[in-house]
């Protein structure tokens, strides 16, 4: 069994190391997978990662089925905070040094990502944060932080590079850059009371962070635009239809959903990721394109007027009221 010291850092961002958080499942929830801490010694996986605090983020593996579960726990609002996009990318590189050490690779077949708030999958992106950098005219600060949101959107998309499949979890609202989040996995799975959706258009901005090329990909370049200029929140079964999810739960059955398309899938993982390299060469997603983007739409936040700032705040404070509700 080998085990790998791997780093944790990011940019400007350091997760610290500490003991980690063990993930449970959630209440209520049917045949969610048995998984174990990161630092519990022996794993019986291959792939082992030091003793991690993460603080807003629950890592932990299923041994039976060589899958790594990621839950958001976001310390704020349910968005992707700056910190919490500098785990991921943490996170993402300490995949990926795993796999590039010499000797034994990690036994690792299946990345999930979902989430620890009831009813709340990511609310989007860090709107206080936004608002802040753009009264500020700290360009930079802005930009920072949408290149780290296309960094992560991008290795999802290409399963850090590694010979994994990823898949997202949607068990409550993806909005903004939540729904930009969760349609980066390769495998999208969501409840049938999940919504999403990207309600930019109520300030004046679009989607920066992959909307329109996850989209576009998915569904084609004018229903994309449809869905981003309308600002419309969509059930999971209208996505389902549409093509952007790909796997309908029934409410409580996420995980059970996701154990069965693992458990479907895991015999015949060399041809899934030999089709998912053919996906990749017959509609390349680059993160060229995410970052060329992403600087229209800095272009943009900057040239946002106060009144547009004001009801960015209005929904930053409607999704902690959401919060304290979950």
């Amino acid at each position: 069994m080998a085990y790998f010291d791997l780093p944790l850092s990011s940019g400007g961002h350091t997760a610290s190391i500490g003991p980690t958080t063990v993930a449970r499942p959630q209440a209520l929830r049917t045949n969610a997978p048995t998984l174990y801490p990161l630092d519990s010694h022996p794993l019986p996986l291959s792939l082992r990662f030091p003793p991690t605090d993460y603080k807003e983020l629950d890592v932990a593996l299923d041994p039976n089925t060589s899958t790594l579960w990621c839950h958001m726990r976001p310390n704020g609002p349910p968005s992707f905070t700056p910190s919490m996009l500098g785990e991921l990318i943490g996170l993402r590189r300490a995949i990926q040094t795993a796999f590039d050490a010499p000797g034994q690779k990690p036994d690792m077949k299946y990345f999930v990502g979902a989430s620890r708030i009831p009813g709340i999958y990511n609310l989007g992106g860090d709107l206080n944060h936004f608002a802040e950098t753009i009264r500020l005219r700290d360009r930079e600060r802005l930009r920072r932080y949408a290149i780290d949101c296309c960094d992560v959107s991008y290795h999802m998309a290409v399963a850090f590079d590694v010979p994994v499949v990823t898949i997202g979890l949607v068990q409550g609202d993806a909005l903004g850059g939540g729904f930009e989040g969760a349609m980066s996995f390769q495998v999208l799975v969501a409840e049938k009371s999940a919504r999403m959706g990207l309600p930019e258009v109520l300030f004046n901005l679009f989607p920066g962070m992959g909307a329109y090329s996850l989209l576009a990909r998915r569904v084609g370049a004018a229903q994309a635009e449809r869905i981003i200029f309308s600002g419309k929140i969509y059930t999971a079964a209208e996505l389902y239809d549409m093509g952007v999810v790909d796997i309908l739960a029934e409410d409580g059955c996420g995980e059970a959903e996701v154990q069965k398309y693992v458990s479907a899938n895991s015999g015949k993982h060399r041809m899934q990721l030999a089709m998912t390299r053919v996906a990749r060469r017959y509609n390349p997603i680059t993160f060229d394109e995410l970052r060329d983007i992403t600087e229209i739409w800095v272009d943009t936040a900057m040239a946002l007027d106060e009144s547009d700032l004001r009801r960015m705040e209005r929904l930053a404070g409607a999704q902690k009221r959401r919060l304290a509700r979950a």
